[in-house]
């Protein structure tokens, strides 16, 4: 996607209120149709500084989503009029709207973004020797458990063979 300079921006809608076509300002300045249209829309809603780039990554409220989605379903006015009188993009109205048809508020919500960190565990110390001997009994019994469980299901498979051999 290309960034126009706010000051060509500037310069394409003035020559266009000044009699010239969006079909002569597309060749003149090599832009499409459709990009002029949309900063002639954009000049006529908000007047100039919505030709302006926004300086950051703005994060909206949940609260102010939903102002925004009950002011576009309650009002007679296009995704475009409304997006103007907010400051925000059209299409961003529409992706809160749906997301509000399908889930509901929590659709809303803010979320963090991109794939869940992965934390190391860290392993526990224990402080007292009493405790380290209890843990390593405790290791040492399970092991043993363990042990006898393996040697369990191993004989208890040697039988089962032995029948289905005997069977067939």
């Amino acid at each position: 996607m290309v960034k126009y300079n706010p000051e060509l921006k500037a310069q394409i809608v003035g020559q266009y209120l000044n009699n010239m076509s969006v079909v002569e300002l597309a060749q003149k300045y090599r832009v499409p149709e459709r990009q002029i249209r949309y900063w002639i829309q954009r000049y006529r809603l908000g007047g100039v500084e919505t030709l302006k780039r926004k300086a950051n990554k703005r994060k909206f409220s949940t609260d102010f989503k939903l102002s925004v989605i009950d002011y576009y379903q309650t009002h007679d006015e296009s995704l475009a009029d409304v997006a103007t009188k907010y400051d925000i993009l059209a299409c961003q109205i529409s992706v809160w709207r749906t997301g509000f048809n399908r889930d509901g508020v929590e659709a809303l919500r803010s979320h963090q973004k991109g794939r869940p960190v992965k934390v190391k565990q860290k392993k526990k110390l224990t402080s007292s020797p009493e405790k380290q001997s209890e843990v390593e009994r405790l290791r040492a019994e399970l092991m043993q458990k363990n042990k006898e469980l393996y040697e369990t299901r191993l004989e208890n498979d040697i039988l089962k063979k032995g029948r289905l051999q005997e069977i067939t």
